[in-house]
């Protein structure tokens, strides 16, 4: 055979190839047995479709929201194009009946036929009614939204591979005088639709690992007859990654559960099941309001002893340790949970000094007091060490600084080294008396304009000069010292000060920050406002619990951090503290042209931490790390009660969302705004079940209906 001869039988080969691959493929998605109708109305939008209750019977009924499939593909012709117009399949989603032309007069033979038997036990479309009218008035039209069309491609850059499966999210074109037989996919089918996955897509994913989150669910009312009981819906973890995953729904409606199905899937990425694919160790941190992933608590008991706390999910590996995988922290300890972290710093260290006051500032929350306001806007910032002016001034601010922490109960360490040497001039204390007439003035060890107090500011003073003092006398010292600053005797101290005393700088002996710190510590409220955050102290800890989660989490651990302990105005603060420190340092990375690491974000309770619906402010952490996060690799996983309760910059930026019941038309209103949930708003109202939810991620293209497993901590997923 010449070389014309071989290329015409290999084009001959390639063709009976693609039309026999073709065929198969179509067969996946249409099944003869499962026709129920014909659209006989279509726009780009809607579809109308004709059913009869004979065919609705075989396949089992036609749930409100289910899916169908239109297409004018003959699977009975030898030869199918792929290329051509007709060979793709439109899918569709039942919305509600439709009324046929002849409606009126259908109803009218109904209602005459029910009035004959009116009074008895039969049934009127028995034996009052004819066969073929019975038959004729079986029709029906139910009103389909098109979610879209699936067709197969090649591959521009390899013919030779497989054909491609491709979804578009709208149809290119229809002729309203061409029928479309209309199926029911059975379940195998069905799984294949609800688990499509774009080729392109994958690609683009850190890993194409899938794990199930439960299986197709249609309406409440969920009846075995209906022939697609326990279809799969599968996720890919990886769509969480560097993204935003909204989870809503009422109490108990199932949002911490599959907040468990998700960690775990996502932590299992570092165990992968299939040869090739990537081993990913993601570090996931949660903060969990309740206690009830970092602890096991009662309604995680399976029968045994191990409860399915998710804490445990290091246990789904024979070779895991848990000290490498999953850690925990807390403000508190626990009995059961010997190796918690404790979430404390020194507030008296050097280095943690700016690091405690911005605590201490979060837990104020909006205290529109002008004081609390002045003191927050003191700033630790160590000067130049030549600087020996202002060397001592910020010496004296964190003597004054530390007796304020004394004062409000935070234990000060053993080995502090308190020193007062060359921070006061002797000249506040003894004044100077003998000096020339217009330069002499008293100390506060001889205050005259004030006699009723003198006793007072000696001793005061006194304190003041001691070498070592305690903090918690140097406090009652600063706070006296704040009175004195309003005698005469200091303005005279203050004017040979700015400009009388050798070398004067004009500059004055107590600068802003200094006046606000002993504002601070004169004020009886002062103290018992710091108080509030002294259990997030420790005397006997070096470390910055920020730095800690950080470097847990780019290791790829599981971090659980449990807020069921502490004031709520505590743990908030906390939290903004940690994920500042998470994105200042990947964001870092990021300016540095090195990849930051992937890091989740769990929020529960989120209307506790996020900002408002209401809020507008940008420069919120929360909000700055929806809009921007994605990245810097940082995703984000909230759950709450109430859509509206989320700031709108971080729902436009949500990418995954998980729907459970909502009692209200305010909150559905609100979430038809999004994808296609405006088909499930009526759904999403009258719903209640326990784990039924509506399941939108950033593979899928369209809303899926989803009973969602019961998490099981040792299943592998």
């Amino acid at each position: 055979m010449n070389k014309k001869g071989i290329e015409k039988s290999l084009e001959l080969f390639n063709e009976d190839r693609r039309v026999h691959e073709t065929k198969t493929r179509f067969q996946e998605l249409i099944q003869p047995t499962q026709l129920v109708g014909d659209v006989y109305s279509i726009a780009y939008e809607k579809a109308k479709v004709l059913i009869h209750d004979n065919e609705r019977h075989e396949v089992g009924g036609i749930p409100s929201l289910s899916f169908l499939i239109a297409t004018r593909i003959d699977l009975d012709v030898d030869k199918i194009d792929f290329k051509a117009e007709d060979s793709s399949i439109i899918l569709l989603r039942v919305m509600d009946a439709a009324q046929l032309p002849n409606s009126a007069e259908a109803e009218r033979i109904r209602v005459e036929t029910a009035q004959r038997v009116s009074g008895t036990t039969e049934h009127w479309d028995k034996h009052a009614m004819d066969a073929k009218t019975r038959v004729h008035l079986g029709y029906a039209s139910i009103e389909c939204k098109i979610i879209g069309t699936f067709y197969l491609e090649e591959d521009e850059n390899n013919v030779e591979v497989p054909l491609i499966l491709k979804f578009g999210s709208d149809i290119s074109n229809y002729y309203p005088n061409r029928g479309l037989n209309v199926y029911k996919p059975n379940a195998e089918a069905l799984e294949k639709i609800v688990n499509y996955l774009d080729s392109s897509h994958a690609v683009d994913q850190k890993s194409q690992a899938r794990v199930q989150l439960g299986c197709v669910r249609y309406a409440s009312t969920h009846r075995k007859y209906q022939q697609v009981n326990d279809v799969p819906v599968s996720i890919y973890p990886a769509d969480l990654l560097a993204q935003k995953t909204a989870l809503f729904g009422m109490t108990r409606t199932g949002k911490s559960n599959t907040t468990k199905i998700i960690a775990k899937s996502v932590y299992e990425l570092r165990y992968p099941k299939n040869t090739g694919d990537e081993k990913l160790e993601i570090g996931q941190i949660i903060f969990d309001p309740n206690g009830e992933y970092a602890n096991e608590n009662i309604q995680d008991k399976d029968g045994n002893d191990n409860p399915n706390a998710l804490k445990n999910v290091w246990e789904v590996n024979l070779n895991a340790k848990k000290e490498e995988e999953v850690v925990t922290y807390g403000i508190l300890k626990h009995s059961k949970d010997p190796d918690r972290k404790l979430m404390l710093i020194n507030f008296y260290l050097d280095h943690n000094l700016q690091i405690g006051k911005e605590i201490i500032d979060a837990s104020f929350g909006k205290d529109e007091s002008k004081f609390i306001g002045n003191f927050q806007q003191v700033v630790f910032e160590k000067p130049e060490p030549s600087d020996r002016s202002a060397t001592t001034r910020y010496k004296r601010r964190v003597l004054a600084y530390r007796s304020l922490l004394a004062k409000a109960g935070f234990n000060v360490p053993n080995n502090s080294n308190i020193e007062t040497s060359g921070l006061f001039n002797q000249e506040l204390f003894k004044g100077r008396p003998n000096a020339k007439k217009g330069e002499c003035f008293n100390g506060m060890l001889d205050v005259k304009s004030d006699a009723d107090n003198a006793d007072k500011y000696r001793a005061a003073a006194k304190n003041l000069q001691i070498e070592f003092p305690s903090l918690k006398s140097l406090a009652d010292a600063f706070a006296t010292l704040y009175d004195f600053m309003k005698t005469a005797e200091y303005k005279a101290f203050e004017r040979w000060y700015v400009n009388d005393r050798p070398k004067a700088s004009g500059d004055n002996w107590a600068d802003e920050d200094f006046k606000k710190i002993l504002e601070m510590i004169w004020r009886p409220n002062g103290a018992r406002q710091i108080g509030k955050v002294r259990d997030n102290h420790s005397p006997s800890t070096g470390s910055d619990y920020a730095k800690d989660i950080y470097d847990d989490l780019i290791k790829g651990k599981l971090v659980i951090i449990d807020q069921s302990s502490g004031e709520p105005e505590i743990n908030k603060s906390s939290a903004e503290r940690i994920i500042w420190y998470i994105f200042r340092e990947n964001q870092k990375r990021f300016r540095e042209s090195q990849e930051p690491y992937d890091i989740l974000v769990y929020i529960e309770e989120a209307h506790n931490l996020l900002p408002s619906g209401s809020d507008l402010d940008l420069k919120d952490v929360w909000v700055r790390t929806a809009k921007e996060g994605a990245k810097y690799r940082i995703g984000m996983v909230y759950s709450t009660q109430e859509v509206s309760s989320i700031q709108k910059n971080i729902l436009k930026n949500t990418a995954n969302w998980f729907i459970g019941h909502l009692n209200n038309t305010d909150e559905t209103k609100e979430l038809r705004k999004y994808y296609d949930f405006e088909d499930f708003e009526r759904s999403i109202r009258r719903a209640q079940d326990k784990g039924f939810l509506r399941v939108k991620t950033l593979s899928n293209y369209f809303v899926i209906p989803v009973q969602v497993k019961k998490f099981d901590v040792k299943e592998r997923s």
